[in-house]
């Protein structure tokens, strides 16, 4: 009797939070089936999975459509690649990971060739562009939401959706006690600790970044002297973040594969807004969101978003329980400012905690990447 094939899953992932995302789903998949082959685009984390990496996404996760412009011609030719796999490979399934208008693009070629097409963390049609629902629709077999709120939009529109749990809510877990994680990174437990988070494109460290250490330097000055720890994302090169941080001007504590350590053991954080803000609600640590992008992306941005917030956690809370300072307001002072009261000011500070502590359970209990790798089986069988 001649054996099955394996099945071969081509994954897309284009931006730091996807490429993890993809690598744990994969791990689960692998957790049912050994055999499974999966191959596609994608970073380190995916990599590191098993993946096989045909074209590298570190490079491309840009947002923004300046930004988005700069890297057309790259952006452009990672997609010709990732069709022409398609084409050479026939996948069984295609796993599309957020990067929201590439994966269409790709998704829209590979069910011309009547390949099945899985869309894992759908796009913000609760925010702007409702539209894309039908637009979605027409181009995959099934969309896997994150948020439960989800779920209604597309099933309006009848388009095939599952919740299957924010990812995150399972693996924001730190390696090692809050005590010992100070002992590890040579943290005086008597000083606030304020962490730094720049974000995982190089367009975002190169605009945020500058203003943190700023923001940083100021606090330096101030008692009790703080620490600062930064936790650089995989998808960063250390050549950019230690030519920032050789003009600082304060010392900050760079933390390398260990971030959610990094993260419990702060006081408040500094974050770039995006998949990092959640995973510090769910740690519960007090932040404030900050995010800059070129003047003509914001003003665009300003008269297509129909929502308030730009953070997970207030997008989530329906309201404003951490401060964001956007475009202009992001300065230095600001910015500080803000920290300083969340280190001083222990009513502001419990407040947010237990605002953040509600958004955790708003999330659920998990089970995120094991609920795709059953979604996706289901799907491979359904086609076997």
């Amino acid at each position: 009797m001649t054996k099955r094939p394996a099945y071969t899953v081509l994954f897309s992932a284009g931006e730091s939070s996807g490429d993890r995302h993809a690598a744990h789903m994969y791990q689960a998949m692998r957790a049912t089936d050994s055999g499974v082959r999966g191959l596609g685009m994608g970073g380190s984390a995916m990599r590191e999975a098993g993946i096989d990496i045909r074209y590298d996404s570190s490079g491309i996760g840009v947002i923004g459509l300046v930004e988005v412009l700069k890297h057309y011609r790259e952006i452009r030719r990672a997609l010709k690649i990732m069709q022409a796999l398609v084409v050479a490979e026939k996948p069984d399934l295609l796993v599309c990971v957020d990067y929201k208008e590439f994966n269409l693009k790709l998704a829209q070629f590979a069910k011309r060739l009547g390949v099945k097409v899985l869309f894992y963390v759908s796009p913000q049609v609760w925010a702007w562009r409702p539209g894309r629902v039908l637009t979605y629709g027409k181009a995959i077999d099934m969309m896997a939401v994150i948020f439960p709120f989800e779920t209604r939009y597309y099933q309006a529109e009848g388009v095939p959706v599952r919740y299957v749990g924010h990812p995150s809510v399972d693996k924001v877990k730190p390696l090692y006690g809050r005590d010992e994680d100070f002992s590890r990174f040579d943290l005086d437990p008597l000083r606030p600790v304020i962490g730094i988070l720049p974000g995982s494109r190089s367009n975002e460290i190169k605009r945020m970044l500058p203003v943190m250490l700023e923001a940083a330097a100021i606090l330096a000055r101030r008692a009790p002297k703080p620490q600062f720890l930064l936790p650089q994302a995989d998808s960063v090169d250390d050549e950019q973040i230690q030519s920032a941080l050789s003009h600082a001007g304060v010392t900050v504590h760079v933390v390398k594969h260990q971030t959610y350590d990094a993260i419990q053991c702060c006081d408040a954080v500094m974050t770039t807004s995006g998949t990092a803000s959640l995973e510090i609600a769910l740690l519960t640590v007090p932040m404030v969101i900050v995010y800059r992008l070129a003047a003509f992306s914001y003003w665009l941005g300003k008269r297509l978003v129909r929502i308030p917030f730009i953070g997970l956690p207030n997008i989530i809370a329906g309201r404003a329980i951490v401060k964001e300072l956007i475009q202009d307001d992001l300065t230095p002072d600001n910015l500080a400012a803000e920290v300083e009261r969340l280190l001083a000011d222990r009513a502001y500070r419990e407040n947010q905690i237990a605002d953040l502590r509600s958004v955790k359970q708003a999330l659920g209990e998990g089970g995120g990447s094991a609920n795709m790798a059953t979604l996706a089986w289901e799907m491979l069988k359904a086609g076997a």
